[in-house]
């Protein structure tokens, strides 16, 4: 009779995370930032029907890096629980905090337990009344949360972007300016490549808007996003534009990382 070969759990959890930040490395990073009036998304994806960033709720959106059928099986879970906890008690019950820990027992569940851990990453935001208000939750393959502050970067560039962003980034900019920051450090590559200019039909982009009433997720693209990645001096606000409404809570479009 054949002994089965022993690894110790020290072993067995690095390995599963080795093999899940392999994972998601490979995706095209997603970049978090807040801004004057909300919290916008950007990430380079060419897809249109295919998304990485979408809707869960009102005042809460979703974002994701790595095995696509991971996280999207992930996003309809969120959804159904905004909807479900939304419809059994009230709408300002669901909030990104509890959502977050939900995704989190989700991933951690299936980090110790299954053979192959989930190669994904999540963001899960919530804009508030007012800046002080807004909520941006990292939720990592392992079940571990972080509170993030302002900027969240995820994907294979997530350190070399982050270390960008934070340089750059301050409270209070503009909507085209935190965009032309983000799409900045998309393009920018590794040591000694040249920065890209990723164009705006390349650009998966969406806002959480709080000063919409009720649904303050909007997704930006065509005319409007080039205008307000060229210069600065068009709408620098999401009411300002136009925009595509498609995907609601429980008709949001699917996230999707390529490559």
């Amino acid at each position: 009779m054949n002994m089965p070969f022993y690894v110790s759990p020290e072993q067995l959890m690095k390995d599963r995370a080795d093999f899940a930040r392999k994972g998601i490395a490979r995706g095209r990073s997603v970049v978090v930032l807040a801004y004057e009036d909300g919290i916008a998304f950007a990430t380079e994806n060419p897809s249109r029907a295919l998304h990485k960033i979408s809707e869960i709720y009102d005042r809460i959106a979703f974002a994701a890096v790595g095995k696509y059928n991971e996280f999207e099986n992930l996003r309809v879970a969120g959804v159904r629980y905004a909807d479900l906890r939304g419809y059994s008690y009230d709408r300002t019950d669901v909030n990104a905090r509890g959502l977050a820990n939900a995704y989190a027992q989700t991933l951690g569940t299936v980090f110790t337990t299954e053979s192959k851990p989930l190669e994904v990453e999540l963001v899960v935001a919530e804009v508030g009344r007012t800046s002080a208000q807004d909520q941006l939750y990292r939720i990592s393959y392992d079940g571990s949360v972080a509170d993030e502050q302002g900027v969240v970067v995820m994907g294979g560039q997530a350190d070399q972007l982050g270390r960008v962003l934070q340089d750059a980034w301050q409270p209070g900019l503009g909507l085209a300016e935190v965009l032309r920051l983000a799409v900045r450090a998309l393009g920018a590559g590794g040591d000694g490549e040249e920065v890209r200019t990723i164009p705006a039909a390349q650009l998966e982009v969406a806002v959480l808007d709080r000063n919409r009433p009720r649904r303050a997720f909007r997704r930006i693209s065509g005319t409007a996003l080039e205008d307000l990645l060229a210069d600065g001096d068009g709408p620098t606000t999401a009411a300002d534009v136009a925009t595509d409404d498609a995907g609601g809570a429980t008709g949001a479009g699917p996230a999707t990382d390529e490559g």
